[in-house]
């Protein structure tokens, strides 16, 4: 059977388990689901929660924030809301040169609608992106 029948999640190295709950769940708001071991570390990974089920994998690594792409997007209807929450919630919107990006680091997206990037404590990149 094809993997397009089954779900996907995104799974993300950090380098400590501890601050990363501090910031994902803290600073982000999602909701852990499960917790368990990541290699031999007692309770170094979470599920959490987006979109009404298991959506990222957060797990303590040494190989954490070895990668400067885009590791997962959130959808939303609203970005300029959502933006505004994350940066009240202490989150730093990324800014690149290459793009403009607005005074709220919002920029438009190849083929229409806005986007957004911020990074986690290790350095792994996360958007927010809207179609309109």
């Amino acid at each position: 059977m094809p993997l397009g029948a089954y779900p996907v999640r995104t799974s993300v190295a950090v380098s400590d388990i501890e601050r990363a709950v501090a910031f994902y769940e803290g600073r982000l708001g999602l909701r852990a689901v499960w917790s368990g071991p990541s290699a031999h570390i007692a309770g170094g990974s979470r599920v959490y929660e987006s979109g009404g089920g298991p959506a990222l994998n957060v797990y303590q690594s040494a190989t954490a924030g070895q990668t400067s792409a885009t590791l997962a997007t959130w959808y939303v209807d609203d970005i300029d809301q959502v933006v505004d929450e994350l940066v009240a919630a202490g989150v730093e919107l990324s800014r690149y040169e290459q793009y403009e990006q607005d005074a709220k680091g919002i920029t438009a997206r190849a083929g229409g609608g806005r986007i957004a990037w911020f990074r986690d404590p290790d350095g792994n990149t996360f958007a927010v992106e809207a179609d309109a």
